[in-house]
């Protein structure tokens, strides 16, 4: 993929401003839409055009948003289509990190989008407290129920989500909710990559272009171990104290006693650092954890899941 870029110089100070020095690096300027030919190669224009299309479809439409890179590509395209007939609705559950919730708030002030929040207690939706390996569908369901019915409060004829084509290969029982729910998924239908996303929303100016990749809370819970708000709090504020070190991408996968910590193997150096692996366990030991783990496979999207033809 041939684009033409700004490069922008990037001076971090410690390990504690790493991670916002790298997504803040290489941040675009937004580029004209008419010049979108001298920008992307063929390919990745003719998905582009028919990602707009696709949404152009929708006489009104909900955007399903987490803040992530598919999401915030998916509402930025749709509210340059659609205006004011395209909504942005985020869900708050105890199942989502409250960082991921404040930096989406963020972003969508940052896109001066008005962002309608949806209030959901995801523990209490049959079939998901008890973390089956059903769980996503279970959850996925309640979850998009809710959010047809607002659109249809709201007049719109179609809820948006940002599932991409690379999420067919994965173990996903949710992408069974959103078929039968009827909820579109524009950046699959029109063919893009997770990689294509990050091009696109970079050439389109997103901020968070090269953010990591995030999922929900309970994903770092085995299947079969019940869920508990307590447990998850526990979990999002061990990775809160590894992200404050500097590392760009971690799962701290939670084994009762154990936590095992992933992380991306371009930082096991980080992790050797003096200092740093010593206050990494000190702090999860305060939050209750007996055994601190490193995976020396690193961090593996969806590495509790069951095995995915």
């Amino acid at each position: 993929m041939k684009i033409k870029w700004q490069k922008k110089g990037i001076i971090m100070a410690d390990a504690r401003s790493r991670l916002r020095g790298r997504q803040a690096r290489s941040r675009p300027k937004a580029v004209k839409s008419g010049r979108i030919s001298e920008q992307l190669e063929a390919g990745l224009i003719q998905k582009y055009e028919r990602l707009k299309e696709e949404i152009k479809s929708a006489e009104g439409a909900l955007v399903a948003f987490s803040g992530g890179i598919d999401s915030s590509l998916l509402l930025r395209v749709a509210t340059d289509v659609l205006g004011k007939r395209a909504t942005a609705v985020i869900v708050d559950s105890p199942l989502f990190s409250r960082q991921e919730i404040k930096a989406a708030r963020r972003l969508a002030a940052d896109l001066k989008v008005e962002l309608k929040t949806v209030q959901i207690n995801s523990l209490e939706i049959p079939g998901v407290a008890k973390n089956t390996d059903k769980r996503c569908y279970y959850c996925k369901f309640s979850l998009f129920s809710r959010l047809k019915e607002l659109a249809s409060e709201m007049g719109l004829n179609r809820v948006l989500e940002g599932s991409n084509l690379d999420d067919a290969a994965d173990y996903r029982p949710g992408r069974r909710a959103l078929k039968e729910l009827g909820v579109y998924s524009p950046l699959a239908e029109a063919g893009l990559t997770k990689a294509e996303i990050r091009c696109l929303a970079r050439y389109l100016g997103l901020p968070n272009w090269n953010k990591p990749q995030t999922a929900c809370l309970a994903s770092r819970i085995p299947y079969g171990q019940p869920l508990d708000r307590a447990i998850l709090e526990k979990i999002e504020k061990g990775e809160e104290i590894i992200r404050q070190l500097g590392f760009s991408q971690v799962r701290l996968r939670h084994h009762g006693e154990i936590a095992r910590i992933e992380i991306d193997p371009k930082e096991f150096l980080l992790w050797f650092k003096p200092g740093i692996s010593e206050k990494v366990v000190a702090d999860l030991k305060k939050l209750g954890y007996r055994y601190i783990t490193l995976d020396l496979d690193g961090y593996r999207a969806g590495s509790l899941n069951p095995p995915h033809n």
